[in-house]
């Protein structure tokens, strides 16, 4: 490959990386379909916006298979109480930028909610409370979402 080749494609590749980043957390959420149930949730609490702004944030996302561990009688009970859902939603989310290098050195951190979660990592595998972490690092341009399996619930 020639020079002229390989520097249109670097080019190509940091249009893409900019334009992946550009979009907020909030938008990553909405764009995702694995996360209708969390932005349902979001738009129910009024944290939606919150998640479009400045930030920084890192998010430990739940996707909707997350959520469908949860009894019906109990999601659909936190879904009609915004004081509580937004209690959950907040325990998701810690102030600032934390990538998942980042992530893997802390034993514990304090989430927007006013509580800790424990932070854990066996071998390959990295624990938030009992959330297995599935995906890792996708970056926004307020933050940064981290994929997990179950929906964390704070001291309840």
């Amino acid at each position: 490959m020639n020079i002229k080749k390989l520097s249109v494609l670097f080019a190509a590749f940091a249009v893409g990386s900019a334009s992946a980043q550009s979009s907020t957390i909030a938008a990553i959420v909405s764009k995702d379909p694995q996360f209708s149930t969390l932005l349902a949730a979001l738009k129910i609490a009024g944290l939606d916006k919150t998640l479009a702004g400045k930030g920084p944030f890192t998010v430990f996302a739940p996707t909707n298979a997350a959520f469908a561990k949860i009894p019906k009688a109990t999601l659909d009970a936190l879904l009609k109480n915004k004081k509580q859902l937004t209690k959950v939603l907040t325990y998701h989310v810690v102030a600032g930028n934390f990538m998942a290098a980042d992530v893997v050195k802390l034993k514990s951190a304090k989430t927007v909610e006013g509580s800790s979660v424990k932070i854990a990592v066996m071998g390959k595998s990295v624990m938030i409370d009992k959330a297995n972490v599935t995906k890792t690092d996708i970056k926004a341009s307020n933050g940064v979402v981290h994929v997990i399996d179950t929906v964390l619930m704070p001291g309840m």
